[in-house]
């Protein structure tokens, strides 16, 4: 895109960066962050700071800060993370703008080379910001081609041509697209073959720069893929020193970690209390190793509509909430499957294909579980329906007795049923996967993973996903926020021993 029509716009080409960047995290992080957040009740418990007025200033500072924590936090823990072209909304004020001011631009180029002589003014300007962009694609290895641009492109000769009137637009054009051709990524060779097929220079000119954006774009994802595995001790270390000093511009910015960390100490203590007589030291389940496993086991069953989430795993929010679904989804699959089985008996046993003729018939029901449409009800009876079709079919190619009107009505009911979170088959299995969950915590230092609980094998993939997926965040962020977990679990954990300070 031609400088002339950025600064029309209001921007220029390292803003643009800026913004496509940006796009794609701050809708799950600047949309949530919380200037001043006052303390949640705790009885009679003082706020962490007395509430003070901020300037706009200081709140437009503090949102940058976060805006990009959340952009370098996005880049380490998203490895699908890439930068897209920015794109203003179809019918939008600022697109009507911006197609009007490059018209007019373009439009006065094509009158400027029309002319008796032509002026060249505009088309100089554009040749030495094509030239910049070209030179910005080379690598160390590209001196070659650093010569040949340099040559070719050479402004103050083509200054002299110009004046001379022996320019020709057509083959520095046909250069240009050479060269980009050359250095382009290989998805954008159709691009490139496009441009070769445009003979008119206005047209041409403008489409070189519409795939030059483009290129942009590659090579800043090329980068970003490039230096991500050497990203992880520096991500760490600026995210924790943004966290600071986003503490220190909002003290109180912690209060929901420590009411995350106070609970679930709360309730480790009285699961001790309930399974033993209370000690006079605080039990192993307590050291801040296993009570930090526990808060973040405590997050995938989360409750986000009423419950503030903690500060530290914020902007990890949306990731937590889709983990949580999925796990609540396995376990929904998982207990209707072990209800089939324990149901049906020996006779699907060991029967090839059917676990995944049944699993898949499941899936293909629970897909819009979490769709405001979806109603559980209504698709586990459907299940109950299907699956005695496919298992009726099922027993009778391998000579069973078909399903009795009764068994159909007892496995009917039971996989209804499971639609209660109290349900007991679907609270074992809830417990089974949370145990496996808490389990890849406990090994994943020791890259070793847990043993599969019973009942879980039709899943196992799907849930070794999860765990793993889960591991990395989870780790991710011990890694940035441990300094400040420490110090609030020292204060939490005052009875018995000194806690340690392994995260």
């Amino acid at each position: 895109m031609p400088k002339e029509a950025d600064h029309l716009e209001g921007g220029g080409d390292k803003e643009s960066k800026e913004e496509r960047a940006q796009d794609a995290s701050e809708e799950t992080a600047s949309s949530r962050v919380r200037a001043n957040t006052p303390s949640p009740h705790r009885g009679n418990t003082p706020q962490a700071s007395p509430p003070r007025f901020v300037s706009v200033e200081e709140l437009m500072e503090t949102a940058e800060r976060v805006t990009n924590m959340a952009l370098a936090h996005e880049i380490m823990v998203n490895q699908a993370f890439q930068v897209k072209p920015a794109e203003l909304p179809e019918g939008s004020l600022e697109r009507r703008v911006k197609e009007i001011m490059h018209k007019a631009f373009w439009d006065c180029l094509e009158t400027q080379l029309k002319e008796e002589p032509p002026s060249y003014g505009h088309a100089i300007k554009l040749l030495a910001e094509i030239k910049e962009t070209l030179l910005s694609f080379l690598l160390l290895g590209h001196g070659p081609q650093r010569s040949r641009i340099e040559e070719v492109l050479d402004l103050p000769l083509i200054q002299q041509q110009a004046e001379n009137g022996t320019l020709d637009i057509g083959r520095l054009s046909q250069f240009i697209v050479g060269m980009m051709g050359s250095l382009c990524a290989p998805c954008r060779d159709e691009d490139i073959n496009k441009l070769k097929e445009i003979t008119d220079i206005v047209p041409l000119l403008k489409a070189i720069f519409s795939v030059l954006d483009l290129m942009k774009v590659d090579m800043a994802n090329f980068a970003l893929s490039s230096i991500r595995p050497h990203l992880m001790q520096q991500s760490v270390e600026y995210e924790r020193n943004k966290f600071q000093e986003f503490l220190e511009k909002q003290p109180n910015a912690l209060d929901y970690t420590e009411k995350w960390l106070e609970d679930t100490v709360k309730c480790l203590r009285e699961a001790e209390v309930d399974g033993s007589s209370a000690a006079s030291c605080e039990p192993p389940s307590l050291l801040p190793l296993n009570v930090h496993n526990h808060a973040y086991l405590r997050l995938l069953k989360w409750d986000h509509a009423s419950d503030p989430f903690p500060e530290t795993v914020l902007m990890d929010q949306v990731r937590f909430q889709e983990m949580q679904q999925e796990a609540d989804r396995l376990v929904l699959l998982s207990s209707v499957l072990l209800i089939v089985y324990t149901t049906t008996g020996e006779a699907i046993s060991g029967l090839p294909g059917l676990m995944d003729t049944l699993k898949n018939t499941v899936n293909a029901m629970l897909a819009d579980m979490y769709t405001p449409s979806f109603s559980a009800q209504e698709a586990l009876a459907t299940i109950g329906e299907k699956l005695c079709v496919e298992l009726s079919q099922c027993l009778s190619q391998h000579g069973y007795s078909p399903f009795s009107a009764e068994r159909k009505s007892i496995l009917k009911g039971q996989i209804s049923a499971t639609v209660r979170p109290d349900n007991t088959v679907r609270k074992l299995m809830d417990s089974r996967v949370q145990t496996y969950l808490l389990a890849s915590l406990e090994s994943s230092q020791h890259k070793t993973p847990p043993p599969l609980p019973g009942g879980l094998a039709p899943v196992s993939r799907e849930l070794k996903e999860l765990a793993v997926h889960f591991s990395r965040l989870v780790n991710f962020n011990k890694l940035v926020f441990s300094p400040f977990y420490q110090k609030i679990l020292q204060k939490i954990l005052t009875a018995g021993e000194s806690p340690g300070t392994e995260m």
